[in-house]
């Protein structure tokens, strides 16, 4: 995947939240929210600093700005193998798994030019 620009990376980031906010609410055991809920802080970290970007600067190429985001790919991979147990609608099933591909592979393009 080549870079993504702020814009782009913003509303995949964006997308990602709303499906966990969904997930968070459909998930049955304590465990399960508890691992969304620490996928979406990180998230909302990021985006906050992203939100703070002037939106002239949303064309520039997506830099990661927060610590935790760099860390947080392990935790989406395990979230994204252990979909299918944690997600149990459909809709929002069928959506995440469009959705995280999309968000790994802008994370996994990061990890590289680090």
């Amino acid at each position: 995947m080549g870079q993504t620009s702020v814009a782009d990376t913003l509303r995949e980031y964006l997308s990602l939240l709303e499906l966990l906010d969904d997930a968070y609410w459909e998930a049955s055991t304590i465990q399960h929210k508890d691992m969304i809920y620490d996928i979406i802080s990180i998230f909302n970290q990021e985006v906050a600093e992203l939100n703070k970007l002037s939106v002239m600067d949303h064309h520039y190429p997506y830099e990661v700005i927060t610590e935790g985001i760099r860390r947080v790919v392990p935790r989406l991979d395990q979230l994204d193998e252990q979909r299918h147990d944690i997600i149990l609608r459909t809709q929002t099933l069928t959506d995440f798994r469009d959705i995280v591909s999309s968000v790994l592979g802008i994370l996994e393009a990061q990890l590289q030019t680090l």
